[in-house]
C-alpha cells in the first residue's frame, strides 16, 4: 500500500514497478451509484492486493483511466486503497474484458 505521506515520484515510481513486474494480474468490475462501470487491474504486493490500472466509464459513457501515469485528474484518481474481493464488492472478469475498456477511445 503506498504510504500517503510520500513524494508524488516515489508513488509514481512504487505503482510503475509493480505494473512492469507483476507475473500474477486479477481484474474486476464494480458498478457505482450513479450507474458508471470501474474497471480495475490489481497486483498482489505484501499481502495485499493492490490496483494498479483502473478505469471509470460513466453512465454519460465517458471513460477516465488513470494508473503510474496518470494518477489523477479534475474527475478521480487511481485508488490508494487495497482492495479484497471477499469484502468489496467486486465482480471477477476476464482480462479481455478489462482490455477492451482500458484500450477505448475516450470521448
Amino acid at each position: 500500500m503506498v504510504d500517503l505521506d510520500c513524494s508524488t515520484a516515489e508513488t509514481v515510481a512504487y505503482y510503475r514497478v509493480l505494473d512492469e513486474d507483476a507475473i500474477v494480474r486479477q481484474h474486476f468490475r464494480h458498478s457505482d451509484e450513479e450507474g458508471g462501470l470501474w474497471y480495475i487491474e490489481a497486483v498482489p504486493d505484501r499481502g495485499e492486493l493492490i490496483v494498479i490500472k483502473q478505469a471509470e466509464l460513466t453512465s454519460a459513457g465517458q471513460l477516465h483511466r488513470y494508473n503510474w501515469e496518470y494518477l489523477e485528474d479534475e474527475h478521480g484518481g487511481l485508488t490508494d486503497q487495497a482492495i479484497d474481493p471477499a469484502e468489496d464488492p467486486l465482480e471477477v472478469i476476464p482480462v479481455e474484458e478489462f482490455q477492451l475498456v482500458w484500450n477505448r477511445r475516450a470521448r
